[in-house]
């Protein structure tokens, strides 16, 4: 299949994937900033702007771009999205070796490219920009950043500064094999550290932005809180559900136990009839709750053996085989 100047999709070195929404003033701006850097790097390449149902005229001024350079690919999606469908949709119709991700905003530089690709060089799989000096407000934007770069890197133990910073560079080979749901793009790090990848970062250079509006909010705080609870749960338990509804459960029974126990210790000592606490419905509350947590994990259970078996998909992923037909 011929898609870029003749060349196959085989031998395109460099896959840029730009999601973009409501960014018709920058797409041009960012356009002509990544040739030069691109053509540097002496490889093919070819640059895909997924527009994540923009509402100005993003689509049309991204089509224009292509019908000029067949370098250039559009993915349009029907509606919005969000981010993390448009960077999947940039993913799956990929076809370099190496795939670049970057904001359509203009804040990133492409100026940063090739030294991305020359960390990636030295033998790593993922390499991360670090917005170490960030051109963005530091109370609605850089400080809650940080403190939830502190806590991701805690909680996955995939140490980076700047999840956030969307210039990524990724082996083709790795970033294939993720998938991405919900709001998860800021942690394609962590999903590909789970395929062996060897993830690393390096501080980049990061622009005020000056056109358009930023879609980002104080709101996304306790998104990324819950995303993160998920991705706990996916790391720890995704093949051993019970744990988490089976432990839950019985604490929920102990306490339970601890409060009937308590319920007899007023009616037998202090002559404290049951009817005179909250005790007796609060021990059958706990109780219930701890049979249906034991019950939903053993369903979870279930579940979690028809995923891998109906789709034929392993627990385990093998770096390499010696000596295996």
């Amino acid at each position: 299949m011929q898609t870029l100047s003749g060349s196959s999709e085989s031998e395109i070195g460099i896959s840029v994937i730009i999601p973009i929404y409501n960014e018709v003033e920058n797409i041009d701006p960012v356009y002509e900033s990544l040739l030069a850097p691109l053509q540097q790097t002496g490889r093919t390449f070819e640059i895909i702007f997924i527009d994540d149902g923009s509402l100005d005229g993003t689509p049309e001024r991204a089509r224009a771009i292509a019908t000029k350079d067949k370098q250039v690919r559009v993915i349009e999606f029907v509606r919005n999205y969000g981010q993390t469908s448009a960077m999947m949709a940039g993913i799956d119709h990929a076809c370099g070796d190496v795939v670049i991700a970057m904001d359509g905003d203009g804040q990133n530089d492409p100026a940063d490219i090739p030294r991305l690709l020359d960390v990636l060089d030295q033998g790593f799989d993922v390499v991360s920009g670090w917005r170490k000096d960030r051109q963005d407000d530091m109370l609605t934007r850089t400080f809650p950043s940080r403190i939830a770069n502190a806590l991701i890197s805690k909680v996955s133990g995939v140490h980076l500064h700047d999840y956030g910073c969307s210039l990524k560079a990724y082996r083709g080979s790795i970033i294939k094999k993720v998938r991405l749901y919900g709001e998860m793009h800021r942690f394609i790090p962590i999903y590909t550290s789970w395929h062996g990848a060897k993830v690393t970062e390096i501080p980049v250079t990061h622009h005020p932005r000056l056109r358009g509006k930023s879609k980002y909010g104080l709101n996304r705080i306790a998104k990324v809180l819950l995303d993160l609870a998920v991705l706990r749960f996916l790391d720890r338990f995704l093949t051993k559900p019970i744990y988490v509804f089976g432990g839950f459960g019985m604490m929920c029974i102990g306490g339970s136990l601890l409060t009937f126990l308590w319920m007899l210790i007023l009616k037998l000592f202090f002559s404290t009839t049951f009817i005179q606490t909250p005790l007796p419905v609060l021990t059958a509350m706990l109780f219930c709750t701890g049979v249906l947590s034991i019950l939903m994990g053993l369903l979870a259970e279930l579940l979690v053996r028809t995923y891998h078996e109906s789709q034929d998909k392993r627990i385990y992923s093998v770096r390499t085989l010696t000596n295996f037909d």
